[in-house]
């Protein structure tokens, strides 16, 4: 048995990218980062496709104007991502570890190295904990999402669990389709958690009910949901509300515990990323739910992925060139940093030929920053133009004074 078990640990795989979590943002990064050609790898340790998959019919994803289930979208998705080569993994992920130039995650069975990490772990409704809740999720009659399903919901009865501006402003969107909404709100008559405007406006929609200081007790219904029953927090009266579906808006809890330890997080919990979806850790990236993002859906978190299976291919491509030509230790190196649309950094194009025509055994590299700064952050270039002089692969020097003679003196 404990053969066995030192077989697993030293199972080791590497991989150019590892994808973690596989809803639509995490596909979508896969596809893109197969395309590239890059060695890829999606973890999931659920149902590929994530909570997209069960979601009924998705009228507002373009290109499916016959709004398909979210199944039918996301495996279209992974039947794309396995031809263009993603290997994909069914299991959980244990422990990860960022911070160096490998990236390592493991899994109960394997290590894998990774020079680049995409987390796509999303996140999970919060829910109310009422009895036989499990029984109707998702496709039974309890939703968490009114853009997704209120089609579905066309001269129906539905109630609305929660006050917090998410949950007024889906049930007004419900109103558009549904003939009644019911609104269960913890709070006094009049109070709510959302802002003064949806507030009113609320108030002021004919085909808005609430019922004031009440929680959900349970749900009732033989194959589909047919009744939720709340409870007064008051008298504990048991308030019984036939219905044909529910839509639970108490919050949403980021599947984030993996990364607590290192990745830069709001303070709801959820990843804070920059326009390329970097994390504050180089070479990993995250897209979609887990992020802290304004707009949760199946279009957006495929951008999110788009972008970062381009971000890795473009990081391990600087990675390698800066190793590889820009910190190369056989020559001192000159490294003129510029961005092509500056005419003035152009201009100083001629004079760094210049210098490099009369300087001995110098190497000259030219990085233009126009469309990616992740060089020039590497070598810690804070503005542009800039020179870096290197000695043994090391940064010895950073002038930002574009004069020939102070160049020339960081090799005298």
């Amino acid at each position: 048995m404990a053969k066995r078990e030192r077989n697993r640990e030293a199972k080791v795989e590497k991989y150019d990218v590892v994808i973690i979590g596989g809803g639509p943002a995490g596909l979508s990064a896969a596809i893109y980062a197969g395309r590239a050609r890059l060695k890829t790898i999606l973890i999931e340790k659920g149902l590929v496709g994530g909570l997209a998959t069960y979601t009924n019919e998705i009228a507002n994803y373009p290109g499916f104007p016959s709004a398909p289930k979210g199944e039918a979208i996301t495996n279209l998705m992974k039947e794309q991502a396995e031809k263009m080569g993603v290997k994909f993994k069914l299991t959980a992920v244990k422990s990860v570890e960022l911070e160096s130039d490998e990236k390592i995650v493991k899994t109960f069975r394997n290590t894998y190295i990774a020079k680049t990490v995409i987390i796509s772990t999303g996140g999970r409704p919060r829910t109310t904990g009422g009895k036989n809740e499990e029984k109707y999720l998702f496709d039974k009659g309890i939703s968490f999402c009114a853009t997704c399903d209120a089609a579905l919901n066309t001269d129906k009865h539905v109630v609305v669990i929660g006050s917090g501006d998410a949950a007024i402003e889906e049930g007004m969107f419900l109103t558009k389709f549904a003939s009644k909404v019911t609104v269960s709100v913890l709070h006094d008559e009049g109070k709510m958690d959302c802002n003064e405007i949806a507030k009113a406006a609320a108030l002021a929609n004919p085909k808005m009910e609430f019922i004031w200081n009440s929680v959900v007790d349970g749900f009732e219904g033989e194959d589909h949901l047919e009744t939720v029953v709340l409870k007064n927090t008051k008298t504990d009266e048991l308030i019984p509300v036939n219905c044909d579906n529910c839509f639970e808006f108490i919050g949403y809890i980021p599947n984030n515990e993996l990364f607590k330890n290192s990745i830069d997080m709001n303070d709801r919990g959820y990843i804070n990323v920059n326009d390329l979806q970097e994390t504050n850790i180089a070479g990993v990236f995250a897209v979609g739910d887990i992020t802290n993002k304004w707009l949760k859906q199946i279009a957006t978190a495929v951008g999110d992925g788009a972008i970062a299976g381009t971000a890795a291919e473009k990081y391990i491509t600087e990675s390698e060139v800066f190793e590889t030509n820009i910190m190369q230790a056989e020559k001192p190196g000159l490294i003129y940093v510029y961005n092509a649309i500056d005419e003035d950094s152009r201009n100083f194009l001629s004079t760094i030929e210049s210098l490099e025509n009369e300087l001995d055994n110098i190497a000259v590299t030219r990085i233009d920053v126009y469309k990616s700064e992740g060089l020039a952050k590497r070598l810690n270039v804070e503005k542009f133009p800039a020179v870096v002089s290197t000695q043994k692969g090391e940064v010895a020097e950073i002038v930002y004074d574009m004069n020939k003679e102070t160049i020339k003196n960081l090799f005298a």
